[in-house]
Order: structure tokens, then C-alpha cells, then sequence
């Protein structure tokens, strides 16, 4: 279950609603994998009204593999996508699209490993076999590996099949938090070692809205309409009944069992995904000049990104950062759930 992901054209401003519909300007709103407890927030701020209460007819498209919501939202059919990660491609490839909100403050992408084999860390991974995607393999893993010292030679295709790990004792793979831990449990009746890579030093966002440019220009107001809103909607999901969020991800994806959006939205509490680090201060969907300069300057140093890029123009703190959500949830700055 990966959120893996040009010809533009400048994108098309927020539509009017049609006639009949609800009040307020129509937004599409695309994801990056099909629906699930990781994107809840947004499932629970159109379930309980809060778009539309932002004056918002929000419309959340799902991915998947045979989806490039990054290109659809390049190509002005979609307002806002969850393209963010691509950041600092925007700035170097001096595209008119920015990061405006990052909903996770953590990477929630994990390396997997069997219990009882003298694993119990990042460092232990030398010279074990690892199961890791083209994608992972060009970024995060290159991190990883430069920092840890991991050779190419213990690199596997991955083959989004838990079958070689279960088969093979010796073997690593690659995962995410919310899903492969559970599916393991669930299948092998075990509970694997688990090392998120944020837990290893990797710095990325994740869940990262991204806009254009001109959006920003033409209707700021809906801009921040639209992430506020979708910011008290992740308030409501981790601390509030997520009832209503949980029973539209399972309409538009029926195949996620509620057991595993339960675990999803569990682990994200427990591991401070979404809530955590600037989050606490700043309020959820945080940004800082100082983590994103951080986050470039590590990936630069091993060659993911070339150095000398302009890393700011690729993101916006304009909508982030004003401690949005007192009333929707944990109040920002206290330490517990409401």
C-alpha cells in the first residue's frame, strides 16, 4: 500500500457550484492512494459539514496505481492535490505549484524486519537482504543508507507481495506504518520489528497539499478556507468520534476493513504522525523555513537533489502556522486528546 508517485497547463480556478448543489464553490481534492484512515481528516471535515461550513463543496478523488493525481492537478483539473512531497521538484524545475499545509509532521513509510533476529535498530540493517521500491530506493532509502552505511548489494526489488519477507527470516522490506505491520499480524500471526524511517533521521513531510500558484493569486480566501477547514477536520478525526469520516473511506473504498482503519488511525495517534513535533505549537498541517531547509540540505548532501536550489519557492507558510483547531478538537499546545 504505497502513496508513490510534465506537461502542465495553468490550472483552472475554483468552479462554481451547479445549480442545485449546495452552496459554495466546488473544489476537487485529490489523494494519492484510495481511501483509508490516513486520509481520514479530510473524510471527516466533508462528513461532518466543515467544508461546507467553510463555504467549500469538496470533492475527494482517490488514487491508486493506475492514477497520477499529480499530473491532473498540473493540468488544472484538479485544485488541490496531495502533491506536496514533490516540492521541491516545483522549485527546482521552476513550476508554478507550492506546498501549502503538511499534514503529517512524520513520514509514516517503515522498514520491516522479524522479530528475534538481533534487529532492534537501523544500524542492525548492514548487510541484511532489502526489499525497497524504485521510488524509496531514490529517496528516503538513499538517506538511510548513506547515513547507516547500507551497500546496493542488499537491495531487492520490492515487490508489494509480503510473501518473500514471510518466507524468508533474514529478509527487510520496506512498509507503512498504518498498513504492513497489521496485514503481518493479521497473516503470520506475529508482531514484526518495526523502524519508522523518522525514527532514523529522515526529515520529509508527508500528506503535503500543494496548489498553484495562480489559485493562490486569484482566490487566496478559498486557499485558506480550504485548508483550515481540512485542518479542523484532522482534529476532529484523531480526537473526536471519527464515525463519520471511517464510514465514507469505507463507501469509497469498500475493500478497507474497519479493523484496519481502526489500527490506521491508532497508529497515527500513537506515533505522533499527524500531531506532534511543530504541530503542537503551530497547530496541525505545520511548515517551517528551518525544516524544510533542514530536510534539503540532508538530502542534497547525499545526492537525491542537486544542491544550490531555491528549496523556499517550492512551498507557502501563508495558510499554516496560526494555530487553526482550538475548537475542533485537541485544543493546540496541550499534550493529551481531548
Amino acid at each position: 500500500m504505497m502513496r508513490r508517485r510534465a506537461a502542465f497547463a495553468a490550472p483552472l480556478l475554483l468552479l462554481p457550484a451547479a445549480r442545485g448543489a449546495a452552496a459554495g464553490e466546488r473544489v476537487i481534492f485529490g489523494l494519492d492512494w484510495k481511501a483509508e484512515a490516513e486520509y481520514g481528516g479530510f473524510y471527516q471535515a466533508k462528513a461532518r459539514g466543515i467544508y461546507a461550513r467553510h463555504g467549500l463543496d469538496v470533492t475527494i478523488a482517490e488514487g491508486g496505481p493506475q492514477l497520477n493525481h499529480v499530473q491532473l492537478l498540473l493540468a488544472g483539473r484538479q485544485q488541490f492535490d496531495l502533491a506536496g512531497g514533490r516540492a521541491i521538484e516545483f522549485a527546482r524545475h521552476h513550476l508554478p505549484f507550492v506546498a501549502i499545509a503538511a499534514i503529517f509532521q512524520k513520514s509514516p513509510s517503515v522498514l520491516i524486519a522479524h522479530p528475534g533476529t538481533g534487529i532492534h535498530g537501523f544500524p542492525d540493517l548492514k548487510g541484511r537482504p532489502i526489499e525497497v521500491g524504485a521510488d524509496a530506493r531514490a529517496g528516503w532509502f538513499r538517506f538511510l543508507a548513506a547515513k547507516y552505511g547500507y551497500a546496493d548489494s542488499q537491495v531487492r526489488p520490492y515487490t508489494f507481495n509480503l510473501a518473500p519477507f514471510l518466507a524468508n527470516q533474514k529478509m527487510v522490506q520496506e512498509g507503512y506504518l498504518g498498513s504492513e505491520p497489521f496485514l503481518i499480524e493479521q497473516q503470520a500471526h506475529f508482531k514484526p520489528v518495526v523502524l519508522p524511517i523518522a525514527d532514523g533521521g529522515y526529515l520529509g513531510y508527508g500528506n503535503i497539499i500543494a496548489t498553484s500558484r495562480r489559485l493562490i493569486a486569484a482566490q487566496p480566501d478559498a486557499v485558506r478556507r480550504f485548508v483550515d477547514a481540512s485542518i479542523e477536520g484532522w482534529y476532529s478525526y484523531l480526537y473526536e468520534d471519527p464515525a463519520p469520516a471511517n464510514a465514507l473511506i469505507r463507501r469509497a473504498n469498500p475493500d478497507m476493513p474497519q479493523d484496519l482503519i481502526d489500527y490506521g488511525r491508532q497508529v497515527m495517534l500513537d506515533h505522533g504522525i499527524v500531531d506532534s513535533g511543530d504541530a503542537k505549537r503551530l497547530g496541525i498541517g505545520a511548515m517551517t523555513e528551518a525544516r524544510w531547509a533542514a530536510f534539503y540540505d540532508g538530502m542534497a548532501a547525499v545526492g537525491v537533489y542537486p544542491k544550490g536550489i531555491d528549496v523556499r519557492a517550492g512551498y507557502t507558510l501563508r495558510f499554516v502556522d496560526h494555530e487553526v483547531g482550538h475548537d475542533a478538537g485537541r485544543p493546540v499546545g496541550t499534550k493529551g486528546a481531548r
